[in-house]
């Protein structure tokens, strides 16, 4: 049956429609897949804005530290200073028997000064391995650099839960050979960026140390762990907690505090 002059017109003004919204659609259909692709990071982005919501400039911090040992507890207090990631000075303020001791980190050189000796130690070679004031931390993790992404190339391992956080699950390999944690899993709150828990292995896969972030605060617009269980897996005892009561970021730390002169004052 022949269509009519109506039934015409109303089949062009269709496939106009249709061919509008065609038109319209296609710019859509370009810019769709680069979003959703944008929503997922790479565990190498993941890292790094872990890092950058987790360094500054300087900062003061308070905290206490409580070591559980095989033969009981006891607890730490002090206070430290950093300037950027190679300069950190550390005094303990109680018990008794350890105020007055004191830590300096200038690059790659660490000394310790104790007031009941009076004297200044270089710790350095096989003494870097040691634990640091009988905590579940040694010297040698003090010295590591911090900057996560200089040291490891990190892949997108899984995705989970931890503490009713939202996390993604990152397996870290190292980028050379001399470091102490040839890998590490890390939990990263989706949201926040900051570490919530922390594996450390050897080169054959042994786990070494573990960490739990049992608390982080905003400071500063900046997400950060006030409480951490920091375990020695080859040590007896519950591990080190480190508790932070106060802290400044972005602060003016004076020359002198990073001075061998600052250790007998």
């Amino acid at each position: 049956m022949m269509q009519t002059r109506t039934q015409k017109s109303e089949v062009r003004s269709q496939i106009k429609v249709s061919s509008q919204i065609f038109r319209a659609l296609v710019p859509l259909w370009l810019i769709l897949p680069p979003l959703l692709h944008s929503q997922t990071p790479t565990g190498d982005e993941i890292l790094k804005k872990v890092d950058e919501n987790m360094f500054s400039e300087s900062k003061i911090t308070v905290l206490h530290m409580i070591i559980h040992g095989e033969r009981g507890s006891r607890t730490l207090e002090a206070k430290s200073w950093q300037r950027g990631t190679s300069e950190s000075f550390t005094e303990y303020l109680a018990p008794p028997r350890d105020a007055g001791t004191k830590m300096l980190k200038l690059q790659d050189r660490l000394w310790t000064y104790s007031p009941s000796t009076d004297r200044t130690i270089l710790i350095s070679g096989h003494m870097l391995r040691q634990s640091m004031m009988g905590s579940d931390l040694s010297y040698e993790d003090m010295m590591e650099d911090p900057h996560l992404p200089h040291l490891y190339t990190a892949k997108i391992s899984g995705e989970g839960n931890l503490n009713g956080r939202p996390c993604w699950v990152l397996d870290l390999s190292a980028k050379k050979e001399d470091i102490s944690y040839y890998s590490r899993k890390v939990w990263v709150d989706k949201m926040r960026y900051v570490l919530l828990k922390e594996n450390l292995y050897a080169k054959s896969g042994k786990l070494l140390k573990t960490m739990d972030i049992r608390e982080v605060a905003e400071v500063q617009h900046r997400w950060v762990a006030k409480s951490i269980l920091y375990k020695d897996v080859l040590k007896e005892g519950e591990g080190t907690e480190f508790v932070v009561d106060a802290l400044a970021l972005d602060v003016v730390i004076p020359d002198y505090i990073f001075s061998k002169a600052a250790l007998k004052k």
